[in-house]
């Protein structure tokens, strides 16, 4: 993305200047900043994800298509599942999402030989994982980081996660997957993958 006006829908204009990148600041300067809905709580900007632009696909091919074309999976999708928790609490959609994945594939969240997760606030994630029963900190979980330290572009996160997670299952070696989302207003995704 390079400097150049981007013209929105009211009369104003935005100078893009550079993308969204991450600011190096001490834990002094994190603790400085205010709270973006109480007086007192741990919901900041600097907890938060970047504001980023990007774009992602992905290819979904049936048996017959990969034989057909020639075609080698990245992996398997195994299952997927929605689910909706009070908008309030929006965050916490993955965890919802994922319980209801792991009751469908017959599996425990700790099954998983990798999960990503976007977190778009840091409590956000960790308040899913816990309720998962996952611990706050694993290899496993996020190995290349999340929305925090890569980004969080509205419309493709999604890809990324599910990319990232077949991507990473190759590279370990791991046989199960699991790429899990909050939503706005309430909702939450889960998608379950397996290596081939």
């Amino acid at each position: 993305m390079g400097p150049g006006p981007l013209p929105l829908r009211s009369c104003l204009t935005y100078r893009v200047t550079c993308d969204g990148r991450p600011v190096e600041q001490s834990a002094e300067q994190l603790a400085l900043i205010p709270c973006l809905f109480r007086k007192v709580g741990a919901g900041t900007a600097g907890k938060a994800s970047g504001v980023n632009d990007g774009a992602g696909a992905g290819l979904l091919a049936s048996e017959a298509a990969l034989e057909r074309y020639g075609l080698t999976p990245l992996a398997e999708v195994e299952g997927l599942a929605t689910a909706g928790v009070p908008p309030r609490i929006m965050g916490i959609g993955p965890a919802p999402a994922t319980k209801k994945l792991c009751e469908r594939l017959g599996i425990r969240p700790s099954d998983f030989d990798l999960i990503e997760l976007n977190e778009a606030f840091a409590a956000q994630g960790l308040a899913s994982l816990r309720l998962l029963g996952l611990p706050d900190a694993a290899d496993h979980i996020n190995p290349n980081g999340g929305a925090i330290a890569l980004g969080h572009p509205l419309g493709m996160s999604g890809a990324r996660l599910a990319l990232t997670a077949a991507l990473e299952l190759r590279e370990r070696g791991g046989n199960r997957a699991c790429a899990t989302m909050c939503i706005g207003v309430g909702q939450g995704i889960a998608l379950g993958l397996k290596r081939v």
